[in-house]
């Protein structure tokens, strides 16, 4: 069942892509845009609601009728219905707010959860998810990370939440269902060399990556179906300091980090066998915070500290950069 369900998971076809959005440092705190082959349309008009402060994560649901923001101040966590007219009216707060200022979300893969981490105990909170918005907050995980949550992905065939937290073991895994969280899978035998910052599933399950502090900056592990496996061995081409978000891409033959340094964004190519070699780099940033893949895989957006960098991307690597249409610094980076 476990096996169909991964196939299922990377053979269907991709959502086309008609959005990118960026979480940011300053108002309106969240800022999307049409997107074509072509590159950045028009910005969309701001939410007549903005989050209230910092934008650090931004997710779009799987059926695209909803964005979500966390953030640095309360309510922690903003979402809004979307449409091909863009932001919608904001939904209702939760009801039960995250504890401190939002760092990442992320929509489960039938966009029946939705999942933040915050800052401040229990650092992660799920909550159902429909068309009418926030459901009451699930019960706390019965072991939370140990310290504040800045990412968090979950697999792809939706039984499990990875998070990348302030604290050893710096990644954490837990199981869930339509009840909540369950256990917590048992820490890896070589842990992250520092805060975990970023995480994310490969599109087949088969592997975790976290970015976080500290050489080597990236960190990937097998992932056995419930629990994280033999750690890969090191990239031979380092990222240049900490590592702050990663992203595999769709046909899982990439995996992208970002974060300070120049080059501020680096792509290896990924298989079975863990880490390959680095693609050219994308060497017009120097300092980054977000990475994503598009769904089709065609595109790469960076969010930087100089606002959001969208390139072509293929089997051969980077092609040229599309004209940035702002200089926000940026958070947090998502694509439909």
């Amino acid at each position: 069942m476990l096996s169909t369900l991964l196939k299922a998971s990377v053979s269907s076809p991709p959502l086309p892509i008609s959005a990118v959005a960026f979480a940011h440092f300053s108002s309106p705190f969240i800022t999307a845009y049409p997107w074509s082959s072509s590159g950045f349309g028009t910005k969309y008009a701001n939410p007549s609601t903005l989050p209230t402060s910092t934008g650090n994560g931004v997710a779009f649901s799987p059926d695209k009728s909803a964005i979500a923001v966390a953030h640095q101040s309360s309510p922690n966590i903003t979402a809004y219905p979307w449409s091909g007219s863009g932001f919608g009216t904001k939904y209702a707060n939760p009801s039960t707010l995250p504890a401190g200022g939002g760092k990442g979300v992320a929509f489960s893969p039938n966009g029946s959860a939705i999942a933040v981490g915050h800052e401040s105990p229990p650092n992660i909170t799920l909550y159902p998810w429909s068309s009418s918005g926030f459901g009451t907050k699930y019960n706390n995980p019965g072991s939370p990370p140990a310290g504040g949550v800045n990412g968090v992905a979950f697999s792809p065939v939706q039984s499990y939440i990875a998070v990348a937290h302030n604290s050893s073991p710096f990644i954490s895994v837990y199981s869930w269902s339509g009840s909540g969280f369950g256990s917590r899978s048992m820490n890896p035998s070589t842990l992250p060399t520092g805060t975990g910052r970023g995480v994310a599933f490969s599109p087949d399950g088969s592997a975790v990556a976290v970015a976080h502090d500290n050489s080597p900056f990236v960190t990937a592990y097998s992932w056995t179906g419930s629990s994280l496996g033999t750690k890969y061995a090191n990239p031979a081409t380092l990222p240049a300091g900490n590592g702050r978000g990663v992203a595999f891409s769709p046909d899982g033959s990439a995996l992208a980090v970002i974060g300070p340094g120049f080059p501020g964004g680096l792509v290896y190519r990924w298989s079975g066998s863990g880490f390959g070699t680095v693609y050219d780099n994308a060497t017009e940033f120097s300092s980054g915070n977000g990475v994503a893949f598009s769904p089709n895989g065609s595109f790469i957006a960076f969010a930087t500290n100089n606002g959001g960098k969208v390139y072509p991307w293929s089997s051969s690597g980077f092609g040229s950069s599309y004209s940035t249409p702002d200089s926000f610094q940026s958070n947090g980076v998502a694509f439909i």
